[in-house]
């Protein structure tokens, strides 16, 4: 993977509700997706090298298999966060979060 192409670049994958917003304020790399092609063209997203940065709904997350999901989760490039669906239910916490991304534990 080639540092230079990944380096700061952020992309948004997920329902027209999740993006909708991401495109209001001008990200270039929104990428809207059914519950259809969510896995195929999150899966494109992540292995193209293109960012460093990978927003994804949480509803992708269900459709991806365990072991793939387990290597995503512990991955640094692209570090890839999945966000809930405005009004959804946040499955992973502030500390779970930290300690994953980050390996610190902030103790909530």
């Amino acid at each position: 993977m080639d540092n230079e192409l990944s380096s700061g670049r952020i992309a948004v994958i997920g329902e027209r509700e999740l993006i909708l917003g991401f495109r209001l304020i001008g990200m270039e790399s929104s990428i809207e997706v059914t519950e259809k092609n969510a896995e195929t063209e999150f899966m494109k997203l992540y292995h193209s090298g293109k960012y460093s940065l990978i927003m994804a709904s949480e509803n992708i997350k269900k459709n991806i298999d365990r072991r793939i999901l387990d290597q995503i989760e512990v991955s640094t490039n692209p570090l890839v966060v999945f966000i809930p669906m405005p009004g959804g239910y946040d499955e992973e916490s502030v500390g779970k979060l930290a300690k994953r991304i980050l390996g610190v534990d902030i103790g909530t």
